[in-house]
């Protein structure tokens, strides 16, 4: 599975409420970002930085956050 695939399957299973923050960030980094253009990685740095600001429990403006990033990855 390309690394686009594992990032989008992780930020759906967040937003459906079966991923926590820390789950979400460590899946982030987990999957690595070999292969991504610029624009996703920016993405994904801003997600990265949102979750960091959020902490563990903050979904708040996160939702808009991950989807703009999804928006990303889907766009290459």
């Amino acid at each position: 599975m390309s690394p686009e695939d594992l990032l989008v399957g992780l930020l759906s299973r967040w937003l459906a409420g079966h991923l926590d923050n820390i789950e979400l960030r460590a899946g982030i980094e987990e999957t690595g970002r070999q292969g991504l253009s610029a624009d996703q990685e920016d993405a994904l740095d801003d997600l990265v930085a949102s979750l960091d600001r959020a902490g563990p429990t903050g979904r708040g403006d996160l939702e808009m956050v991950v989807r703009e990033t999804l928006e990303a990855l889907a766009l290459g």
